[in-house]
């Protein structure tokens, strides 16, 4: 069966159920034989499409020579042509990211925008790249090397949002001979010869030693990736069950019960699915499990959350979330963690009053546990140390000239509903040390 036959038997299994017959498809062409042969076999099938060409301008001459071959193809097929240039090198040094990256993150922002500021109906508008079995074997090596998981063991998807890739079947040497066989022109790109790219260090390097001692290493893997598809469907499932068991969802944060969490199997994994949707890390894996043993009030962070030890509870909230506002303070605590502070409390009879407006020292008879530690809300109030009279607590932090958003910090610590410190601000005067005080306690903010 030729090339041909095979992509159309293909894209019949594996994309017509899900691509309307009048779809417009833009293909990204580099001039390498993989997205010629890919851009033959559309005009071949007789469906429309656009020509999409990225010049990083990282390779001199042959950049230029790579886009004026590109832009040749539009009188070839009479199809339009879209040329990007990019500086991507002075992209990578401002990011401070490598050139691999640059490139990639370049050419899909523009991707996205030409196909956002087409006028064709959006349901009909796709993406196709030229990925084949070949770049599948490579990366699922790369992504077992980076230690991905199961889904870097399933490979690059063939059908991702609004992008295909319909050349997953085929091997390098396939694409090749169906070039010549068509008298296809293309160019090579001489970087694909540099074994400074991890791509092609797996490609020249890597591979051809795996198949010295297997000769079918490569076939095997292309064989693996579709059993390790199924069994990531498999799990996937399993993984959303105890998601759903485990989740308690209030507001923008979800609630975990720690001794839940302890008990299931596969801790580790579960973890790392568990905290791979909020901008963590596997190497943070541990570090989380660590907050079950935690002082209260402990926290780790990523990027755009927190995961916050509260009691007997895991809590993971959005850094900018509002809702994270109350820690609960047994009797036994010694610490707790909030806000990027840490509280320390201390039991003492020696404990004597003290000028810092970061330590309050307690008549502890009065006190009920368990205290809470949260934001002041409107509508609180207090009566200041030294005076008889309660003062709302807004009223106070107006007196004391607060700004908006130093208001926007300030905590407060209640007892059975009643405010017994404005944190770093004042004591209650009902709970205020006396020299009829037996019990004593020291709240302190480092």
């Amino acid at each position: 069966m030729s090339l041909q036959q095979l992509f159309i038997q293909h894209w019949q299994q594996q994309f017509k159920p899900y691509i309307p017959t009048n779809a417009h498809f833009f293909i990204a062409v580099s001039g390498g034989v993989d997205s010629i042969v890919l851009t033959h076999l559309f005009y071949l099938c007789g469906v429309d499409f656009t020509i999409l060409h990225a010049n990083f301008q990282l390779r001199g001459e042959e950049s230029l020579r790579d886009e004026m071959f590109v832009a040749s193809l539009e009188k070839k097929y009479n199809k339009k042509v879209f040329i990007k240039k990019f500086d991507t090198a002075t992209y990578a040094a401002t990011k401070k990211i490598s050139i691999q990256v640059a490139a990639r993150e370049l050419r899909y922002q523009w991707f996205n925008e030409v196909l956002d500021n087409t006028n064709i109906d959006a349901a009909k508008k796709y993406l196709v790249t030229a990925h084949h079995a070949d770049d599948n074997i490579e990366t699922v090596l790369m992504n077992i090397c980076r230690g991905t998981g199961i889904k870097g063991l399933t490979g690059i998807p063939a059908y991702q949002q609004k992008i295909i890739r319909s050349l997953l079947f085929a091997r390098r040497e396939q694409i090749i001979a169906f070039a010549q066989e068509q008298n296809l022109q293309w160019v090579n790109d001489s970087s694909n010869n540099s074994d400074k790219y991890t791509r092609n260090f797996f490609r020249h390097q890597l591979i051809p030693l795996m198949k010295e001692a297997y000769t079918q290493a490569d076939e095997n893997i292309l064989h693996n990736i579709e059993k390790w598809k199924e069994v990531e469907v498999i799990y996937n499932t399993y993984i959303k069950q105890q998601k759903e068991k485990l989740f308690i969802n209030k507001g923008t944060e979800i609630h975990i019960p720690i001794l839940k969490l302890k008990k299931q199997p596969a801790l580790h994994t579960l973890v790392n699915e568990i905290i791979i949707d909020y901008g963590f890390t596997a190497s943070q894996i541990n570090d989380v499990i660590q907050l079950f043993n935690a002082d209260n009030g402990k926290y780790i962070s990523s990027s755009t959350h927190r995961i916050i030890k509260n009691r007997q509870w895991l809590i993971i909230a959005p850094l900018n979330s509002l809702q994270t506002t109350h820690f609960i303070i047994d009797e036994h605590d010694k610490a707790i963690f909030f806000d990027d502070k840490k509280m320390t409390i201390s039991f003492a009879d020696n404990i004597k009053i003290s000028d810092n407006p970061l330590v309050a020292c307690l008549d502890a008879k009065h006190l009920t546990f368990p205290l809470i530690l949260r934001k002041w809300k409107t509508g609180d109030y207090f009566y200041p140390l030294g005076m008889s009279k309660k003062k709302k607590i807004a009223r106070f932090l107006i007196d004391i000239k607060c700004s908006t958003t130093e208001k926007e910090k300030v905590w407060v610590v209640e007892s059975n509903k009643k405010i017994i410190w404005v944190v770093g601000f004042r004591i209650d005067n009902r709970f205020k040390l006396t020299e009829n005080t037996t019990k004593k306690i020291q709240l302190t903010v480092h």
